[in-house]
């Protein structure tokens, strides 16, 4: 006989069937097993995603032209910390300068040049695990550590709160914020800040369940609410890593009296790519909360 029909009885369909469906299983459960050891890993290794210290200081203020004192001091809790005091010999207050996430002070000189031309002293210090200083940084190290600088500021070097002002960049936003809760500095700067770490997570990173794997929570928001002087608020429009919506969320928070500086330019250059917009945003700041300067 010629080519006949070939028989399909139905068990050979449902073994193939049950064989695909074996085969997608594994496959689900190799990708599940994936994401949770990769969710796992995120969660062990999390200060290494929120933590990007150096330790080695690459330059000075002196690369600018400008004296610097290098001061060592303690924290309550035992770490050494160090940093710069610049000062200024027309100076009409002081900058306490929380920088933010990554590299270390020697990475903040045109801050600090930009600060000294407004004629402002500034306290510049890194956190544990950055630069000089001992340790290895943490949320609440990162808050002793800024309070460990107000009170080398206040009680070493005479300075009075009313002539301080707290400076918070980025992570150095929330750290600021909860100092000047709990202390009164004369005013409080938050440049390119989240409201708090989960509520920026969760936007960048929609497909992980963020705020149950979070063990930092540097709720910017929650210690502005309860800051009494005046607040200034800087975002760019521009910042690829905090929307611009995260500064005016915070502003609505503040209370009065606040400003707001809208700048341009990325997260990390927009206080240089502003220029004067910048510099004179803050100088008219400043001059409404310590007198004129410039």
């Amino acid at each position: 006989m010629g080519g006949g029909t070939q028989i399909r009885y139905p068990g050979e369909s449902m073994a193939k069937l049950r064989s695909l469906l074996m085969v997608g299983i594994r496959i689900l459960i190799i990708v599940a097993g994936a994401y949770v050891m990769f969710i796992v890993l995120l969660y062990i290794f999390q200060p290494h995603y929120v933590y990007y210290p150096e330790r080695t200081l690459s330059r000075d203020p002196s690369r600018v032209g400008l004296q610097f004192d290098t001061v060592y001091f303690e924290t309550t809790d035992g770490v050494k910390l160090s940093g710069w005091f610049i000062p200024n010999e027309s100076a009409r207050g002081v900058i306490l300068f929380c920088h933010g996430n990554a590299g270390n002070i020697s990475h903040r000189l045109e801050s600090i040049e930009i600060f000294h031309r407004l004629g402002l002293e500034v306290f510049i210090f890194d956190y544990r695990g950055y630069g000089q200083s001992e340790g290895k940084p943490n949320e609440h190290g990162t808050y002793k550590d800024a309070e460990a600088a107000w009170q080398y500021l206040i009680e070493e070097c005479q300075v009075s709160p009313n002539e301080v002002i707290v400076f918070g960049r980025s992570l150095g936003g929330a750290v600021a914020s909860w100092l000047a809760q709990s202390h009164t500095p004369k005013a409080l700067v938050l440049e390119s800040t989240f409201v708090s770490l989960p509520d920026i997570a969760t936007k960048l990173y929609p497909y992980l369940p963020v705020r149950l794997l979070l063990r930092f929570e540097y709720n910017t928001a929650e210690y502005l609410r309860r800051v009494d002087c005046p607040v200034l608020i800087v975002h760019s429009r521009d910042d690829e890593i905090m929307p611009l919506s995260q500064g005016q969320r915070l502003f609505e928070m503040a209370k009065e009296p606040k400003r707001f500086l809208e700048i341009s330019g990325t997260h990390n250059e927009g206080f240089i790519t502003s220029g004067k917009h910048y510099e004179n945003g803050l100088n008219v700041f400043i001059s409404e909360c310590i007198g004129p300067g410039m």
